[in-house]
């Protein structure tokens, strides 16, 4: 990595699981906006669920995530009452059962729930859509909380895709971000969970943590390998402490500067295709018979809030507090706190705080943006052509590439914007010049590397 390249672009920008992006979401857009949405989904389109528990037994320092530290079982409890009773509201909402291809539980730790109000839920979700045969119904799981009975009990739910959380194998650097997790345990997680049927394994893994170097890290990556995962990611630690507070028990001094991180990333993308993963998008690398991967082939590769999927589906909803659900018509977010959020659906409505309504211009721009951090590539013109906005000018996000171009990051062949292999870590850079909102933006964001 060039220092002079990295210091000139690595700047704060969105990472685009949306575009607008959820700083632009605004208080009006309510319930009742929602339950017009909700009402324009017909049976046969493809739905995609989100179910956000937003509780763990302890902080991570790292953690970016809306969650909260429980050590009592009554608020999961209640919660999970909250979440049948707000996927009882949507679907009333809904004209029809629509078919659900994907449901993927994050959080937090999901696996927190008792088991049998995580059984009753999937039970209220079967019941009240249309679940597809070979829906992927995918769980968030924390390795060192995973026993044998709750292993069992994602497989009778069906849960058939898991994501490990691990981040780092290194001791110093576990007790520098509060989590700390050994490999035998995490190898124990993965024998369990294929031993009771579930055959997807995700790993999550983090550069740019404190103590971090890149020989450190490349050892997590060996070891992580040897667990034999289908995906892994190499999420870049995006330090925001005026954001999340318990970031500031994280010894700023102790975080590796730009040219560290992206050296860390650069040296296990490469030890990842040398072990036969395929890299997808920003940062995910698969097995070649992945579902990433063979979406990423046939040009499906899609990015949504989870971050890279495969789900065509049309429509992403969202259940939970702070869960946020992707309609045709636009953006929705739920109440971000957790006893708000409870109470509103619990008095029969719907917990909706904030959201955006797409224009024709949001339409085209996301599209672009999301083939750039998909493929690296866009054809502005075939894009236009898609949406049948033939007048839709990008000559000043052109003209903004120009230095990118010049400095070998960018190819520009007419209308057609390909981010080449050394432009790669800056995608989101690239992306960013066809933000329309961010100029005028006050929100802050992490860095692009």
């Amino acid at each position: 990595m060039n220092p002079t390249i990295l210091q000139r672009y690595a700047r704060p920008v969105p990472r685009y699981t949306s575009y607008p992006t959820a700083p632009h979401f605004h208080a009006g857009i309510g319930e009742e906006t929602y339950r017009e949405w909700l009402g324009g989904i017909s049976s046969a389109t493809k739905v995609s669920l989100y179910l956000h528990v937003p509780f763990c037994r302890q902080m991570c320092w790292y953690c970016g995530c809306h969650t909260k530290v429980v050590r009592r079982d009554e608020p999961i409890q209640d919660y999970a009452e909250a979440l049948r009773r707000e996927i009882e509201l949507i679907a009333d909402a809904m004209p029809a059962a629509s078919r659900v291809s994907a449901i993927h539980w994050g959080g937090g730790t999901p696996t927190l729930l008792a088991q049998r109000d995580f059984l009753s839920v999937m039970e209220d979700v079967r019941r009240r859509f249309n679940l597809t045969e070979r829906a992927e119904i995918a769980v968030e799981i924390d390795p060192r909380t995973l026993d044998p009975a709750t292993a069992d009990m994602l497989a009778t739910a069906g849960v058939n895709r898991a994501s490990l959380g691990v981040q780092d194998f290194n001791r110093v650097v576990q007790q520098a971000i509060n989590r700390v997790q050994s490999f035998g345990s995490t190898l124990a997680a993965v024998e369990l969970l294929r031993r009771m049927g579930v055959a997807g394994v995700n790993l999550d893994l983090m550069y740019g943590l404190p103590h971090q170097d890149v020989a450190c890290f490349l050892a997590t990556v060996e070891l992580a390998a040897r667990l034999e995962p289908d995906r892994l990611a190499l999420f870049g630690y995006a330090h925001v402490p005026w954001m999340k507070k318990h970031q500031r028990l994280i010894d700023e001094e102790a975080l590796p500067d730009a040219l560290v991180r992206a050296q860390q990333f650069e040296a296990a993308a490469e030890r990842l295709a040398d072990l036969g993963f395929l890299r997808i998008g920003l940062d995910h690398f698969a097995r070649p018979d992945d579902t990433l991967a063979l979406a990423l082939s046939c040009g499906c590769l899609r990015r949504n809030f989870q971050g890279y999927t495969a789900d065509g589906a049309e429509t992403l909803i969202g259940l939970g507090a702070s869960a946020i659900g992707s309609l045709r018509e636009g953006y929705v977010q739920n109440e971000v706190p957790i006893g708000l959020y409870a109470s509103t659906v619990k008095e029969g409505k719907l917990a909706t705080a904030r959201g955006i309504r797409l224009g024709s211009d949001d339409y085209l721009r996301r599209a672009v943006i999301e083939r750039l951090m998909c493929e690296g590539e866009v054809d502005l013109n075939a894009v236009r052509h898609d949406f049948g906005l033939l007048g839709a000018d990008f000559t000043v996000e052109l003209r903004n590439l120009e230095p990118m171009v010049a400095d070998g990051l960018v190819d520009l062949k007419g209308e057609r914007v390909r981010v080449t292999p050394a432009g790669s870590p800056f995608v989101r850079v690239v992306a960013a010049a066809f933000d329309r909102y961010l100029p005028g933006g006050t929100a802050r964001h992490s860095q692009a590397v």
